[in-house]
């Protein structure tokens, strides 16, 4: 498997000028939508070679204000990219699965603070990495406490996902339990025998936990995880477009997948690109594994900017979209893998949430309140209640990208945009 995959297996019509609408509170600064400064910051990402190709769509106030594309879905073929580009969103995944979890939970399925060991029972008798004796041999103590459901949801269960040098990541790789020949019960079960990296609830580590959450959905609701999706999400939303296994008569539609080089853009190799998101495969991973259009994700971010409901379809209550957008760190937790990196931000459930302004230039542009995440393929998208936003970015690039995030942010809001003060 080509490395850039591997590596993100392993871990995802223009509008008129108009003024945002009036600031919620004194401390929002204002900000103008600038059609322009976006087109050019877009433009620049192909023409430099950052990316054969992008796409951006915004919407505010209840209307899109900006849609932009630029550049090649299919750099080889000459073929642009459009609104009906289907593109892999890899950990964009991710909060689906989180949304489709807390539908059961609406439902009294179970509680956010149940040991996953109680439906899964190969999490019982958990223990954790604490270092290596002496002579270099990895020792392990039993968990002072279960992992919880709530942990996988906001990745401080300490199950591993490839990333590091220590011994439980290192087992990670060597059984590989997210093998597309597994199905969820199998790799949920292995998951659940590995070590954990740390003692559950003290650090924050980027996990497979969203997989177990998928497994979960199964168990909760005696369907298979992309039906229970299909039919919870997908379909009441009218995200079309959306699904794990894609049908051989989409292949046009797809986009390629590039790595950057020394020499510039490299295709990855269409069958490698395509692993995750084609059909004839056991494994449905809760982390990644959705294509989906540019519009079908904008209907899933509007779902959760109306907080749950998107034209009269409900999927989740307001109550539990400010439950999972509200960061669930504690303090204590300070050990947090690479996440300062996204910004001021804390974690919720399934998703980042800025918890305050911008720090210095080179931190993206956001408001306090607003959730996200992104994927490995450098896609990106976020949902700023502050200011009635959200918004989606597709490209597929590795290795993952930030700085493209930074400038579609800064585009989008201008470079000096701090947003509220926050608490």
């Amino acid at each position: 498997m080509h490395k850039a995959i591997r590596l993100a297996l392993a871990a995802t019509i223009l509008t008129p000028l108009a003024a945002a609408p009036a600031a919620q509170a004194d401390n929002v600064a204002s900000f103008r939508i600038d059609t322009k400064r976006i087109d050019t910051s877009l433009a620049e990402m192909v023409s430099g070679g950052r990316a054969a190709g992008v796409s951006a769509l915004v919407w505010q106030g209840g209307r899109e204000r900006y849609y932009g594309q630029f550049g090649f879905a299919d750099r080889e073929a000459k073929r642009g990219m459009s609104r009906d580009t289907l593109v892999n969103i890899f950990s964009m995944t991710k909060p689906v699965t989180g949304v489709a979890l807390m539908t059961l939970w609406e439902q009294g399925k179970f509680g956010l603070d149940d040991p996953v060991a109680r439906y899964i029972p190969e999490f019982a008798d958990a223990r954790f990495y604490a270092g290596n004796d002496a002579n270099g041999v990895a020792m392990y103590k039993p968990a002072t406490r279960p992992v919880l459901i709530r942990d996988l949801m906001r990745h401080t269960a300490g199950v591993p996902y490839g990333f590091t040098q220590t011994p439980p990541d290192i087992l990670w790789r060597s059984t590989q339990p997210l093998s597309l020949d597994n199905d969820l019960e199998t790799a949920a079960k292995m998951i659940g025998g590995l070590p954990l990296t740390f003692d559950p609830g003290t650090q924050w580590s980027y996990s497979s936990g969203v997989d177990v959450q998928a497994r979960l959905v199964e168990i909760f609701s005696g369907m298979k995880f992309a039906d229970y999706v299909a039919k919870t999400i997908f379909q009441p939303l009218g995200m079309k477009d959306s699904a794990w296994a894609q049908q051989a008569d989409k292949l046009p539609r797809f986009a390629a997948s590039y790595t950057k080089t020394t020499t510039g853009l490299a295709r990855v190799p269409d069958e490698q690109a395509r692993a995750l998101s084609w059909a004839g495969k056991k494994m449905t991973m809760g982390g990644a594994g959705i294509c989906t259009t540019i519009d079908d994700y904008m209907r899933f971010a509007r779902m959760l900017l109306g907080k749950g409901t998107l034209d009269g379809v409900r999927i989740l209550k307001p109550s539990t979209i400010r439950l999972m957008s509200t960061d669930q760190l504690d303090a204590r937790v300070t050990q947090r893998l690479w996440l300062p990196g996204k910004g001021n931000v804390g974690f919720g459930l399934d998703f980042a949430v800025r918890v305050g302004q911008p720090k210095d230039a080179k931190e993206n542009r956001g408001a306090v309140g607003e959730f996200f995440w992104d994927g490995a393929a450098s896609t990106l998208f976020w949902v700023d209640p502050a200011n009635d936003l959200a918004a989606v970015f597709f490209v597929q690039v590795f290795p993952f990208d930030g700085t493209l995030h930074h400038d579609f942010r800064t585009a989008v809001y201008g470079a000096d945009y701090l947003g509220p003060a926050g608490d």
